[in-house]
Formats: C-alpha cells, sequence, structure tokens
C-alpha cells in the first residue's frame, strides 16, 4: 500500500479540466497540461494510461484531443489509483500471523474506502475555492 504518486495527482488535475469543457468537446494535450500546470511530456503518458482503462477517449486529427469517457461522477479516485499506481492498496502484510493479517487488512479497506470518492466532487471543492478567493481579498 503506497501514498498517492505525483503521477496520480496530475491525473486528477487533468480530469479536472476536461471537466470543465463542454460534454462534446475536446482539448489537446498542450491545452490540459498549461491549464492543469502539469509537465506535457509526463501528462501524454497519463492520458494514454488513462485512455487505454476507458476513462478518457481521444479523438485524433486536427481538431483532436482528449474528453471523458464517462461523467465525473462516474470515476472514482480509487479508479484512477487503481490504474496508475502499479502497487496501490496491495496486500502489505509480509506475515503469516493472522493478527497482522487481520490488522493489515482493515487498514487496507479503510484506505479503499477513502480513495471511494467520485471526481464529481471536485465541483463542491471548486465552490469552496471560488468562495474563499472571493472573501480573501
Amino acid at each position: 500500500m503506497t501514498g498517492i504518486s505525483t503521477k496520480t495527482i496530475y491525473a486528477v488535475a487533468a480530469l479536472h479540466e476536461l471537466s470543465q469543457v463542454q460534454e462534446d468537446a475536446v482539448l489537446k494535450i498542450k491545452d490540459i497540461a498549461s491549464r492543469a500546470a502539469v509537465p506535457q511530456n509526463f501528462l501524454e503518458q497519463i492520458l494514454l494510461e488513462l485512455r487505454k482503462k476507458s476513462i478518457l477517449i481521444s479523438v485524433k486529427g486536427a481538431h483532436g484531443g482528449y474528453k471523458l469517457a464517462k461523467p465525473l461522477k462516474d470515476i472514482t479516485l480509487k479508479d484512477i489509483v487503481m490504474i496508475l499506481e502499479t502497487d496501490a492498496l496491495s496486500d502489505v502484510c509480509r506475515t503469516d500471523n493472522p493478527t497482522l493479517k487481520l490488522f493489515w487488512e482493515d487498514i487496507r479497506e479503510g484506505v479503499a474506502n477513502v480513495f471511494d470518492i467520485p471526481l464529481s466532487e471536485l465541483k463542491n471543492y471548486q465552490q469552496k475555492a471560488n468562495h474563499t478567493l472571493n472573501y480573501s481579498i
């Protein structure tokens, strides 16, 4: 079981940017990278992995780019972590002790439940951020 890597953080930032455009619109990688403040070459690898797992759709051509394959309410942080983190939520117990096995399994399940938040929750955080920005002058 690991923490959340930069890769997952960048993926969530990219998905957030893609959620800000109209449903049928696409964003080019360079635009996503710029808007999300993510290095473009690293983002290309991330978006490719998300496309392979049907989180994103890529559209080819001069007016191509990426768009969400499904609404953010149907994508959880756990989905992204499981795609991008190779040993995320894996069994960390390396012992035959049944007490420790049960303990670590409960911890793993607790972490998995925390990560089971839909990315549509980003809208609530956007509203909080906007509210904070409006009153911090």
